[in-house]
């Protein structure tokens, strides 16, 4: 296939969709920094790093490990979807949630207990063995005991058993010859049982000290280099969500106090749960901006129409690392700069800035997109109708199929398609900010709505603050080959790659009239039950 396919090309097809599925140095290599936020995180701060599926929160902590590593400290990755020897007890709703919950917190000290223990023993470890020996076995002691609950019996019986025997034997033989034979025998034995049995009915179950665990975490960091300890904790959104407060507050009651501990959560923001706000016995969980740093979103930075220079940019960067590893790892000499790679594989300029409006931000997304683009053009440079189609086929294939399958969700994009594009001729609305929207928070989680702005006022209603949501690309380019595409209402062109026209940017003149009203839709929707 090789010769099929222009090198540039090819190195798109190569480039890794996840970062987990990349070795630490490739990541390393292909980063790139969000212009602050990787100063940011690397703050002795605790935080909570927000940001959808495919925005860098992996990549993010990972190159973070492998730099403070570098700085002889000790820092551990957990993936909470590889928790446990057997994650599907968390989700079981027949189990109940205080034994779940106890499981839960065993399994991750057990992973921050394996993940010291193995850097101890490595052949260049900057971990003392002989030093964290003792707080280690504290730690494991604080999540390993035991207690029995329910009836308990005790039963128990014992036997003895003794016995002797003896045996004595004399003969006389006589023969024709004279001849006298006597013969004897003795034989003695002595034997004794004793017997005991307990039983104990009821059933053990895990405890979880916090205060044990706090003190052998204050221990086990002040014997790590440099009595620091980063704990990064990736994929918490894999966690129930009933369970995550209660994670949370292990973490607030244990981890967090440690001066010598600090802890960065990567998360997406719809499906976290950090907080039980109780003001009877005191909150469960973490609360944000008290307990922890106020969070970083990673969903608000590349998205094309808050900054277009910057926007293209940073994607310029991202696509121009990823391509080098790949054609050095192909031994293919890569081009030596940005614009030469953008002239290499792109029929002209705004064909690269077409991938980015296309992406919406999301670096996952932009990949993707250039991966099918790359399949279409082939042997030729990538035009803006090859974009097109590639977003196209990027979000029927991995965003329509998800909304589809919520008849919901897929009612209230088609009500806002035809209220944004079709009524309101411009692709972006306001939502009243705090508005809490189930089927919003999923189309957004799915991203295929993006915010683009955050505390805008809306021009009729000066007094409120609004956030600013986009339609996906993808979404509304697919409407051009269907009866609904929109007549003159956005300026997307032919699909001809010939034509170099492109989506307009966002015009927040217009969509500051453009409110949605999501009271209405779901008016809507119970008249028409």
């Amino acid at each position: 296939m090789a010769d099929q396919i222009t090198p540039t090309n090819l190195a798109f097809l190569r480039i890794a969709k996840r970062a987990e599925r990349q070795d630490d140095q490739v990541l390393n290599r292909t980063f790139v920094d969000y212009g602050s936020v990787f100063a940011t995180v690397s703050s002795l701060d605790h935080q909570i790093v927000f940001g959808r599926r495919g925005t860098g929160k992996t990549h993010l902590l990972t190159v973070l490990r492998q730099s403070k590593r570098a700085e002889n400290e000790v820092a551990i990755q957990l993936d909470m979807r590889n928790l446990g020897s057997a994650g599907g007890l968390y989700a079981d709703p027949s189990v109940p949630l205080a034994e779940r919950a106890t499981r839960l917190l065993v399994d991750v000290l057990a992973a921050i207990h394996q993940a010291i223990f193995e850097q101890a023993i490595e052949s260049d470890s900057l971990v003392d063995l002989s030093a964290v020996g003792r707080p280690l076995d504290e730690l494991f002691d604080s999540h390993t005991a035991v207690r029995v609950v329910g009836d308990t019996t005790v039963e128990s019986s014992a036997t003895a058993e003794s016995g002797s025997a003896a045996e004595s034997k004399l003969g006389l033989t006589v023969s024709a010859a004279p001849q006298f034979g006597a013969e004897g025998a003795t034989k003695e034995s002595e034997h004794s049982t004793v017997a005991a049995k307990k039983t104990v009915i009821g059933k053990e179950v895990l405890r979880v000290n916090f205060g044990n665990v706090g003190a052998a975490m204050r221990r086990l960091s002040a014997a790590l280099p440099n009595g620091r300890l980063w704990l990064l904790i990736d994929e918490w959104s894999e966690v129930p969500l009933d369970l995550q407060p209660l994670l949370a507050d292990l973490l607030r009651r244990a981890v967090l106090p440690v001066k010598g501990v600090t802890v960065k959560i990567a998360a997406i923001e719809q499906r976290s749960h950090f907080l039980i706000p109780d003001r009877a016995v005191g909150n469960v969980g973490i609360e944000l901006g008290a307990d922890v740093s106020a969070a970083l979103n990673l969903d608000d930075f590349m998205v094309f129409d808050n900054d277009e220079a910057r926007a293209v940019d940073f994607f310029r960067q991202l696509v121009y690392q990823h391509v080098k590893a790949a054609l050095e790892a192909e031994k293919v000499k890569p081009p030596a700069t940005q614009a030469e790679l953008i002239s290499m594989g792109f029929t002209q300029a705004n064909a690269f800035d077409e991938v980015v409006r296309a992406c919406e931000g999301v670096p996952r997304d932009a990949i993707n997109i250039l991966f099918h683009a790359a399949q279409r053009a082939g042997k030729t440079t990538i035009s803006v109708g090859d974009v097109r189609t590639a977003a196209r086929q990027w979000y029927i294939g991995s965003k329509d199929a998800a909304v589809s399958a919520h008849g919901e969700a897929k009612a209230l994009l088609t009500w806002i398609v035809d209220q944004v594009i079709k009524e309101r001729q411009t692709k972006a609305f306001l939502l009243e900010a705090g508005t809490k929207d189930r089927l919003i928070d999923f189309l957004y989680d799915e991203r295929v709505l993006h915010v683009l702005r955050r505390g805008i006022s809306a021009q009729d209603e000066p007094g409120k603050r609004y956030n600013v949501y986009g339609i996906d690309y993808g979404c509304y380019v697919d409407l051009i080959n269907t009866a609904r595409a929109p007549q003159g209402v956005l300026d997307i062109g032919s699909n001809s790659p010939s034509i170099a026209t492109t989506v307009p940017r966002t015009d927040l003149r217009s969509t500051r009239r453009c409110i949605l009203r999501l009271d209405a839709f779901h008016t809507a929707r119970v008249q028409s039950a």
